[in-house]
């Protein structure tokens, strides 16, 4: 009797074992480590997809500032090829795009040889501000680097924007390196820009 209360009981155990295992297999599977998650906008998760070839959308867009490094006018994602892009897309209202605007800008100065870097307030399309309080953190944070807003509807789709602020590394033949959801520093955009120039000037191994 007691070995079958025994054996009754380990098989309940090894039941609630296996469930258990299945549940966290099963979040562990959902989760996308390449895009911010959640649905409030704003969230700052923070997780990097692999480098891919595959070749960036295109995308309309009209600067703030910046016309002096990028051109005149309505310009696209496309015109910029030939240099490395790194795209940063942000709102006024957004607590995580004002924290790593400062990273933003020093890494820019250090590196605007190298590479493009160009933020794209998605205000309008995720609730968090407006052009006017876009122009205004411009100013307040003192940011210089080029950046400018998008009309274009498809960007939230087309650049998997599920959280702010992710950041888009495209190499000079407009192919996407690596989109980062989350806030990044200075030293996480150093690295990844340096492993997209790295690859883009090995030999190819035929």
């Amino acid at each position: 009797m007691r070995n079958m209360i025994r054996n009754a009981w380990r098989s309940r155990w090894v039941t609630v074992a296996t469930v258990l295992a299945v549940l966290l297999a099963a979040c562990s599977s959902a989760a996308d480590p390449g895009v911010s998650s959640g649905g409030n906008p704003a969230s700052s998760s923070s997780g990097s997809s692999p480098a891919g070839e595959k070749l960036a959308q295109d995308l309309s867009f009209t600067l703030y500032q910046g016309s002096d490094v990028l051109g005149e006018g309505n310009l696209t994602i496309s015109s910029l090829q030939g240099k490395p892009l790194v795209i940063n897309f942000w709102a006024g209202l957004c607590p995580p795009c004002r924290a790593e605007m400062p990273d933003l800008q020093e890494f820019y100065e250090e590196n605007k040889d190298r590479v493009n870097l160009l933020g794209i307030d998605v205000g309008q399309f995720t609730g968090l501000g407006d052009q006017a309080s876009a122009k205004a953190l411009l100013e307040e944070l003192d940011v210089t680097y080029p950046a400018g807003f998008t009309n274009d509807g498809g960007v939230m789709r087309d650049y998997k924007i599920l959280g702010m602020p992710p950041t888009v590394f495209i190499d000079s033949k407009g192919e996407t390196f690596r989109h980062w959801g989350g806030v990044l520093n200075k030293d996480l955009l150093t690295k990844v820009t340096n492993e997209m120039l790295e690859l883009e000037s090995a030999p190819l191994n035929y």
